[in-house]
């Protein structure tokens, strides 16, 4: 089985959640503590063994370009400074892999950003991490994503357990020994049973494109839906669920965002100790 070596991260969304900051600011290039999302996502493809990361980006999403291109001006000054420690910060991950950009002209859906880089994946399984996802654990989700890859092989999606009240606002995944034998779509919660909820990382088979292509949602509303793709796919192949472990952080969410700024904090040895003094003031 040929290894995973490419990741395509969707980053095309407008952020609405978060105007006005979005309007000229990528929501995938919000800080935790320092670090913008982004980042940590590209960091996680690259410790999976991702070589090719191909980030889906639109209008007003330059700054992710900026973020991963080299500064020889900073770099030269931090270095002539002695500030080694900040220079290390500064320069960028791309040197560990080829990140390549793809623009979608119009929000046509999820599935959309996916097939823009089929032309770049071709037969290939690839890695897929949303920009709204965090999973703070040493192993990360992509990594535990591929490693049960290489054990079925075949589409793995992340998944976790959500209240019953959340139920609706996800993709939820009945399954029979962490295979899935239905995918519904953000369902009412007397429709199943099931608290499995798919998240924003997969592995997926390059066999994707093609129902992706075929999605009966473009006919509709001209938008592609992976959820729709998922539910045909599984027709026709087996798709697994995989429960990643650990805490989730959605970044997507004003209230989860700012939790994963003080959890992120609370780990970082120059605001820690300020922070948590701060935090007891309340």
């Amino acid at each position: 089985m040929k290894k995973i070596t490419k990741c395509v991260i969707p980053a095309a969304g407008m952020g609405t959640r978060f105007l006005p900051a979005t309007k000229a600011l990528p929501k995938e290039m919000f800080p935790i503590v320092d670090k913008p999302v982004m980042q940590y996502l590209v960091e996680e493809a690259i410790a999976a063994g991702c070589e090719d990361i191909i980030i889906i980006t639109g209008r007003s999403k330059r700054a992710i370009e900026d973020h991963f291109d080299s500064n020889p001006e900073l770099e030269q000054r931090l270095d002539s400074s002695w500030k080694f420690e900040y220079l290390k910060k500064v320069k960028t991950v791309s040197g560990e892999a080829n990140i390549i950009y793809i623009r979608q002209p119009y929000p046509r859906g999820d599935g959309d950003a996916i097939l823009r880089a089929k032309s770049i994946i071709w037969d290939e399984a690839f890695l897929v991490l949303f920009g709204d996802d965090i999973i703070d654990n040493e192993v990360s989700a992509a990594e535990q994503l591929v490693a049960r890859f290489e054990e079925v092989g075949k589409s793995v999606i992340a998944s976790i357990e959500v209240p019953q009240k959340e139920v609706s606002s996800y993709g939820i995944m009945e399954t029979s020994d962490s295979k899935i034998t239905k995918f519904i779509e953000k369902p009412k919660a007397w429709v199943t049973q099931s608290q499995h909820a798919a998240i924003g990382k997969y592995v997926l088979t390059a066999d994707i494109f093609s129902y992706l292509e075929n999605a009966e949602s473009s006919v509709w509303d001209g938008e592609i839906r992976l959820a729709d793709a998922f539910i045909d796919m599984l027709k026709h192949d087996d798709i697994y669920a995989h429960s990643v472990e650990w805490t989730r952080y959605d970044t997507g969410s004003k209230v989860w965002y700012l939790k994963a700024c003080l959890a992120y904090s609370m780990k970082d040895p120059e605001v820690a100790a300020e922070m948590k003094d701060f935090l007891k003031s309340f």
